[in-house]
């Protein structure tokens, strides 16, 4: 594959250039295998839809399709499990969560990944990820297996690192 390179102007970068060197979608770290692509978490709801608003021609355009996405606020009833499961941008800067290409964060970070992406932050950001598996071990001690209800906001919070938890 012939890198090519990406131009990112939008509200929070600008002149931002990287590179894809890798296949979209393909050539994932070992151990990294999230369960939802880019396209079906921003397709099922996260982040209360703000997310990316204005980024848009930065990736594929049948990944905004069926975005549910809202342009002037951060709406849960957006959000798959229809719950907040996100804290402010301020509270990831303060805790240092914010590579500094990819002011968004995890997502952001993800989202060019998948798409051929690789940087010196991928093994911080796959640890993050792996992390979460946490949450997964929580749901399943619901009682009953498949129930949307218990857990609803780690299960959203799943969503937002390509957790496919909707079968827990």
């Amino acid at each position: 594959m012939k890198p090519r390179e990406i131009v990112v102007n939008d509200l929070m970068q600008q002149q931002y250039c990287y590179r894809l060197t890798e296949p979209a979608g393909r050539n994932f770290h070992a151990g990294f295998e999230p369960q939802l692509t880019p396209k079906e978490m921003l397709k099922l709801g996260v982040f209360g839809g703000r997310y990316m608003t204005d980024c848009t021609a930065e990736f594929p355009d049948d990944w905004f399709e069926h975005a549910r996405l809202c342009h002037e606020r951060h709406d849960p009833e957006l959000n798959f499990f229809k719950i907040n499961a996100s804290l402010p941008l301020a509270v990831w800067r303060k805790k240092e969560w914010i590579y500094f290409e990819d002011p968004r964060g995890w997502f952001q970070w993800y989202c060019r990944y998948w798409m051929g992406r690789r940087c010196p932050d991928d093994e911080r950001q796959i640890r993050r990820w792996k992390a979460m598996t946490r949450h997964l071990a929580q749901l399943r001690h619901c009682p009953l297996p498949g129930d949307w209800n218990c857990r609803r906001k780690q299960r959203q919070a799943l969503l937002h690192w390509a957790y496919d938890c909707r079968n827990l």
